[in-house]
């Protein structure tokens, strides 16, 4: 009779007692490994339209998901994201008056990345000015480029970021980004024209 293998996964094994039946003992191998090991599929939709009926998912069950380069947890309810998606960091093309590397932070790029499961933006670099208009405008948008729409939040998510204390009354503005793809910037008036305006450590929710 078929045996299981050593590792406690319940895997069925062929036995040299079993009847020979070479295609039955490989369907039952794969039966027990596939299931176990990182399930490939091209996206969400064909994950779902595959595993249903006798392969529908089980707890534990990995996948990975190549259009949104995600690695999916079934917790026996739902599908979780376990893994976080590193992206290429994308330079921010900067408006008119404004210049990259701002108090030697390096440039101002963003990437998307995962974190259990939310999609987030994450942002490094800096940017600096050295002169800004006579007559200040409510707000700047940074971004000569809209964020393409992978980047751009569901809703309008505003954070804070640092900026530097010469000319300057405050140390943080404001940065909204908004669902259009804009990176707007708050908080620079007569008395708040920092020389430079830093990102490392600023993400948002998408």
């Amino acid at each position: 009779m078929s045996t299981t293998d050593a590792y406690g996964q319940n895997i069925s094994l062929a036995s040299l007692t079993d009847a020979p039946d070479l295609p039955k003992a490989i369907a039952d191998l794969a039966a027990g490994v596939i299931p176990r090991g990182i399930l490939r599929f091209a996206s969400a939709s064909a994950r779902g339209a595959t595993l249903v009926g006798s392969q529908a998912p089980v707890d534990g069950m990995l996948t990975w998901l190549q259009d949104v380069d995600r690695l999916d947890l079934y917790d026996g309810t739902a599908w979780v994201t376990v893994s976080v998606a590193s992206r290429t960091w994308t330079t921010v093309n900067l408006a008119s008056g404004w210049a990259q590397n701002g108090n030697s932070q390096g440039t101002f790029q963003y990437r998307i990345v995962n974190f259990a499961g939310d999609d987030t933006i994450m942002f490094r670099g800096g940017i600096s000015r050295s002169s800004y208009p006579g007559t200040m405008p409510d707000h700047f948008t940074l971004n000569s480029t809209l964020l393409p729409a992978s980047a751009r939040p569901s809703t309008l998510r505003t954070i804070v970021v640092p900026c530097s204390d010469v000319a300057s009354d405050r140390i943080t503005l404001k940065l909204d980004i908004t669902t259009g793809g804009q990176l707007d910037l708050y908080g620079t008036t007569a008395t708040a024209k920092p020389p430079w305006i830093g990102f490392n450590g600023c993400s948002a929710s998408l």
